[in-house]
């Protein structure tokens, strides 16, 4: 396991779980069908857990360019790894995209409704409208990786020997994930919180090469990027000016 290799497995397991839940609730014929925004958002945190759970002692679990990018920019990472890191995460994402598909392939091919077909992939807004939509993604990335910044260390040191501490294990990844769980369900209605490029791009262009019925919706596609990394590079600004 590399830090290259632990990205891109964290990113798979994330889309596979987080999209999964999606396809659950929105193609035709599965037992989880129309069980709605709840589902969703808690199964999207969970995914969280399990990515950072698995990649979080090898990489640091970033999963996401916009935390790569927000960690480089506030000097918490080196930016000479940031595009390997993006690139493993790219690759994790259209993995897990792809194994959402081949997953409910099925009930792909019984379900009507484009926009919820692309829905398995990628974001779309509940109202479309360029300025707040990206207002929207640039939002929940900023308290995504502002909150991340100020995380402790998932360890606590015993008093009489400092050298000593009792790790956390994989509760450690709890914290990010009532984060995401708390974005989704307060910031999450109005452009489906992508706050990760790799969560949205990388999954919309395994729909535009898979066998998918529907447009992948290329004219919206850069707001769930660049939303996400300018939110990014504003919590590191605003982190470094406050500490």
């Amino acid at each position: 396991m590399t830090p290259f290799i632990a990205e891109l497995i964290g990113t798979m397991l994330l889309i596979l779980l987080g999209n999964g839940v999606v396809a659950n609730v929105v193609l035709k014929g599965t037992k989880g069908n129309n069980s709605g925004w709840i589902v969703i958002t808690t199964a999207w945190a969970l995914a969280v857990f399990v990515g950072v759970t698995v990649a979080g002692p090898v990489s640091g679990a970033h999963l996401n360019p916009a935390v790569t990018i927000g960690l480089a920019a506030a000097g918490k990472f080196s930016w000479d790894l940031v595009p390997a890191y993006i690139t493993a995460q790219m690759i994790g994402g259209m993995l897990g995209a792809f194994l959402v598909w081949l997953f409910h392939k099925d009930h792909f091919a019984v379900t009507e409704d484009e926009a919820g077909m692309l829905a398995c992939f990628s974001t779309g807004p509940a109202i479309r409208k360029t300025s707040s939509n990206l207002i929207s993604e640039i939002i929940g990335t900023f308290v995504l990786v502002f909150v991340i910044f100020h995380f402790s260390d998932p360890s606590i040191s015993i008093t009489a020997d400092p050298t000593a501490k009792v790790g956390l294990g994989s509760v450690g990844a709890l914290p990010v994930t009532f984060l995401v769980w708390a974005i989704g369900l307060s910031l999450g209605g109005t452009t489906g919180y992508a706050i990760n490029p790799a969560r949205d791009l990388a999954p919309r262009i395994m729909h535009a090469i898979l066998p998918v019925k529907g447009s992948s919706d290329w004219g919206y596609a850069w707001i769930p990027v660049a939303g996400p990394v300018l939110g990014g590079i504003i919590a590191a600004v605003v982190y470094g000016l406050l500490n």
